[in-house]
C-alpha cells in the first residue's frame, strides 16, 4: 500500500517541480475555495471526531486542538490565500558567478521532493502542510492521528478534488486512511520514495521516528517555554505579556510554561502575577522561594518533574532566580529549545540572552505566542523545528526547499 503511495508521490513531485508560480498559486486558491464549499461535510466529520475523542477521554487541550468550527475553517482557508501571496522560493538563483575558465556557476533553489508528515490531533495541519507543499513544489504523504480520521478524510477529499480541477496531480497530496500504527513504521522505511519525515506530536512520536526512520527526520513542536523577568523589566507590561503567553491559547506548543523572576522584584511582582492570571483560570506550581511569597489557593508546591513538563493547559510554573545567569542555567536545563524570552529594559542583558540561550526562537519583551508561521509572515508552517539541521523555528516555504548546483559551460572539459 505505502510503496504504491510513495511511487505515485515521486511521480507527482516531478510534475510539481515544473509548475509555474502562477499555476501553484491558482491551485492554492482553488484549495481554499473548495474547503469553504465543502464546509458542511468537513464540520460534520469533525463533530464525529470531537465526540469520539470526548468519549475516549481525550484531554481538554487535545479536544481544543482537534476541534474545527466555521471561524477556524475560514482561518485555515485564508492561510492558503496567504501562502499564495508569498514569494515562491523555487527557482531562486543565488551565489552566482563566473569562474576564471568561463564556467557559469550558481546555486538554484529546488523542492525537497516527497515529504512524510506524521501528526496527531490537529486537522489544520492537513491543510497547512498541503498548501505549503504545493507552493514549494513538494508532494506529501500525510498520516494524521486516529482521533482526526474523519476530519482528515473530509479535508483530503476536498483538497484532492480541487487539485483535479486545477490540473495538479491528486497524488501530490496523499493520506494514509487507516489508524493502523504499523503503517507509521512502514512509512519511515520508504527511503526510496520519501525524502524527509516531519513528525508533529509528543515526545514519544519524535523518539519513535528518530529511532526507526531510514529517512532524515526533522523534529520539533514540543515547547517548554520560559519568560525571565529581570530586575529592570517594565512590570506592568510584563503582566500583559505573561497573561497573553499563557492564556491566549494554552494548548499549543508556544504557550508559556514557566516564569522566572529576578529576586530583586519577586516579592512584589509574583503576587501580582497570581492575582492577574488566576481569574483567567490559571493555576500555579511554585518552587519553595516563590511559594513562600504566595498565599493563594491556586498556588501549589512544584513537583520534581514540573519544570520539565509542557503543560498544554492553564498551568504555570513560577521560580525565583538570583539573576540572568541563573535564569539562563534554568532554561538550559529545562527548555526544549523552542521559544524562550527575557523581559527587560537592560540592553546588555537582552543581548546576552539572545547570544547565550540556544532556542529556535528567542524573545525580548514579547509573548512567546509569536513562534508561528502565520504570525511571522510565512503564511503557515509544517512544523516548528527545534534542531539545527536542516531548519530551525517555523518551517515554511524556504525551509521546504534545498538547492542544486547548476554549472553551464561552453563545451568545457577539465584539464
Amino acid at each position: 500500500m505505502l510503496i504504491e503511495m510513495g511511487q505515485k508521490a515521486k511521480l507527482a513531485a516531478r510534475t510539481l517541480a515544473r509548475l509555474t508560480t502562477d499555476q501553484k498559486n491558482a491551485a492554492l486558491r482553488s484549495l481554499a475555495q473548495s474547503l469553504i464549499a465543502d464546509q458542511k461535510a468537513i464540520l460534520a466529520a469533525n463533530v464525529q471526531d470531537v465526540e469520539s475523542g470526548k468519549a475516549n477521554g481525550l484531554s481538554a487541550s487535545l479536544i481544543d486542538r482537534l476541534m474545527l468550527n466555521e471561524s477556524r475553517l475560514a482561518g485555515i482557508a485564508d492561510s492558503l490565500h496567504q501562502v499564495a501571496n508569498l514569494p515562491d522560493p523555487v527557482g531562486e538563483i543565488f551565489e552566482a558567478g563566473t569562474l576564471p575558465n568561463g564556467l557559469q556557476v550558481r546555486k538554484q533553489r529546488v523542492p525537497l521532493g516527497v515529504l512524510g508528515v506524521i501528526y496527531e490531533a490537529r486537522p489544520n495541519v492537513t491543510v497547512d502542510v498541503a498548501g505549503l507543499a504545493i507552493k514549494s513544489g513538494n508532494a506529501v504523504i500525510l498520516r494524521g492521528g486516529s482521533e482526526t480520521l474523519n476530519s482528515n478524510r473530509a479535508l483530503v477529499a476536498s483538497l484532492q478534488q480541487a487539485l483535479t480541477q486545477s490540473g495538479v496531480p491528486t497524488d501530490a497530496i496523499q493520506f494514509i486512511d487507516s489508524p493502523d500504527r504499523a503503517l507509521v513504521l512502514e512509512l519511515l522505511h520508504l527511503k526510496n520514495h520519501v525524502d524527509m519525515i516531519i513528525p508533529r506530536g509528543g515526545a514519544g512520536l519524535h523518539e519513535f521516528c528518530r529511532e526507526n526512520s531510514h529517512i532524515p527526520v526533522i523534529t520539533g513542536g514540543i515547547g517548554i517555554c520560559h519568560l525571565f523577568v529581570d530586575e529592570t523589566a517594565d512590570l506592568d507590561a510584563a503582566l500583559k505579556i505573561i497573561h497573553n503567553a499563557k492564556t491566549q491559547r494554552p494548548s499549543v506548543c508556544n504557550a508559556l510554561d514557566t516564569v522566572l523572576v529576578h529576586r530583586a522584584v519577586a516579592q512584589g511582582f509574583l503576587p501580582r502575577v497570581v492575582q492577574h492570571l488566576a481569574p483567567a483560570g490559571v493555576t500555579f506550581r511554585a518552587e519553595p522561594v516563590a511559594a513562600s511569597m504566595l498565599k493563594h489557593e491556586t498556588v501549589l508546591p512544584a513537583g520534581e518533574k514540573d519544570f520539565d513538563t509542557e503543560w498544554l493547559s492553564l498551568m504555570l510554573g513560577l521560580k525565583v532566580v538570583n539573576g540572568l545567569d541563573e535564569a539562563m542555567e534554568h532554561i538550559a536545563a529545562h527548555s526544549t529549545a523552542h521559544s524562550d524570552g527575557i523581559l527587560t529594559r537592560n540592553d546588555a542583558n537582552a543581548q546576552r540572552f539572545i547570544a547565550e540561550v540556544d532556542s529556535a526562537a528567542v524573545y525580548v519583551n514579547a509573548s512567546t505566542r509569536f513562534t508561528d508561521g502565520t504570525e511571522l509572515g510565512l503564511g503557515a508552517e509544517v512544523a516548528i523545528s527545534t534542531q539545527r539541521l536542516h531548519a530551525r523555528g517555523p518551517m515554511a516555504l524556504r525551509e521546504l526547499t534545498t538547492y542544486k548546483w547548476v554549472i553551464i559551460g561552453q563545451n568545457h572539459v577539465r584539464k
